[in-house]
């Protein structure tokens, strides 16, 4: 038994827990925190194909580290998850390598050429991912016919749909009239704002005319997240995803890393919309888009620069330093890293949490990241708030 003594709640109050486990274990929490341990809906492991970038081993040591317990992993490797039979192989290579026992969910991608297999795979998925915008991988979905049919198979078998909700011929429109091939800050340039709306647009039409449950990923702009007030407001089943870097980053990242700062969706010029939009209710979820490339790959110059960022060991800790400086109550961190997510995607509770020290300041260091990538577009913030333990599955994970 993993006995946790004289916890503060997030109301202020003291507690004490018991989770079964084959462990004896007694935690002294009185200088610290209890909160539900942490789900992560949108990660890439890069497992199968990728492995040099990360693995479930590396990964699953900085998801605990962060206070996450529970991932959900996106199809765009190598080869890409687009049937079920990719799908248990991808889970067999998952199992071989897991030495933490993480709880994980993998979303299905949405082929042109395998849309057969959504129905195939509902009762092995979280969800189907569909690229309307071009990304990491070769899963980006082309035929507007196919897109559609997609939505409607979805629906049909209540299957939930998350988006990359860029649009593809906007972006390419804007390469070629922009001319912008230079410099990493052109990235922003030619995928604004309205290249999230029209995507975003598009996919909650579907969305409504199939009765699909539709997940927007990443949102960072204030057009597509007015869309989901919309569609909120009429009842449709539309869930908007935030990440970490489109709360506390901005293009003034590209000044100091170049590179490095590429991500997709780009980094906005303000976070603002993002953070009226938490406060509000418009956003119902944190997913960090955890996105390991290595130095060397984020260094190349713009057009052959991965995007995609390494962050999930410091999802929570950026959270908590949102609450020091009295950006976001511990409720809404809840509600967003555990209690939306839960409800989203229909996961039944468990005794996973994470004790978490509020006062502890630390600076972030390249270093002392567990993920296999070893960097960090946060390296060098000083952080205020940070996990002690994450109990996962009845075992104590210590964090120092």
């Amino acid at each position: 038994m993993i006995e946790i003594k004289n916890a503060k709640t997030i109301d202020g109050k003291r507690t004490d827990r018991k989770i079964p486990s084959d462990q004896t274990k007694i935690i002294d929490a009185s200088t610290l925190t209890l909160l539900p341990a942490l789900i992560d809906p949108h990660v890439h492991f890069r497992v199968p194909g990728a492995e040099h970038k990360e693995t479930w081993a590396t990964a699953t040591d900085a998801a605990v580290h962060g206070g996450v317990t529970t991932v959900f992993d996106m199809p765009n490797n190598t080869p890409s998850c687009i049937t079920l039979e990719r799908l248990k192989e991808k889970k067999k290579i998952i199992d071989g390598q897991l030495k933490i026992p993480i709880r994980y969910g993998l979303y299905l991608g949405a082929d042109q050429n395998h849309l057969e297999e959504i129905a195939r795979c509902k009762d092995e998925i979280v969800g189907v991912k569909i690229y309307m915008g071009s990304s990491t991988g070769d899963l980006l979905m082309k035929d507007p016919a196919a897109l559609e049919k997609a939505f409607q198979i979805a629906g049909e078998n209540d299957v939930l749909v998350a988006v990359h909700a860029e649009d593809e011929d906007l972006i390419q429109e804007r390469k070629r009239k922009l001319s912008l091939h230079s410099h990493a800050s052109d990235h922003s340039i030619i995928r604004n704002a309205e290249v999230a709306k029209r995507a975003a647009a598009l996919a909650i039409e579907l969305a409504a005319k199939y009765g699909v449950r539709l997940y927007i990923a990443h949102t960072s702009t204030k057009e597509e997240l007015d869309l989901v007030r919309q569609a909120k407001r009429q009842k449709l089943k539309v869930f908007a995803e935030t990440t970490p870097h489109h709360m506390f980053l901005t293009t003034k990242l590209y000044e100091k890393l170049g590179t490095m700062a590429l991500v997709n969706p780009p980094l906005r010029d303000t976070n603002e919309p993002v953070w009226e939009a938490i406060h509000d209710g418009t956003i119902d979820t944190i997913g960090t888009d955890h996105a390991p490339h290595l130095l060397e790959e984020k260094r190349l110059p713009y057009g052959k620069a991965p995007s995609g960022f390494p962050s999930i060991e410091l999802y929570l800790a950026l959270l908590l330093n949102a609450h020091a400086h009295g950006k976001i109550s511990l409720e809404q961190i809840v509600r967003l890293t555990h209690t939306r997510p839960r409800e989203i995607f229909r996961i039944k509770e468990n005794d996973d949490v994470v004790l978490v020290d509020l006062e502890k300041t630390k600076t972030v260091e390249d270093a002392h990241l567990r993920t296999k990538a070893k960097w960090s577009p946060y390296h060098g913030m000083t952080l205020k708030g940070w996990p002690k333990f994450t109990i996962l599955k009845g075992r104590v994970y210590e964090i120092t």
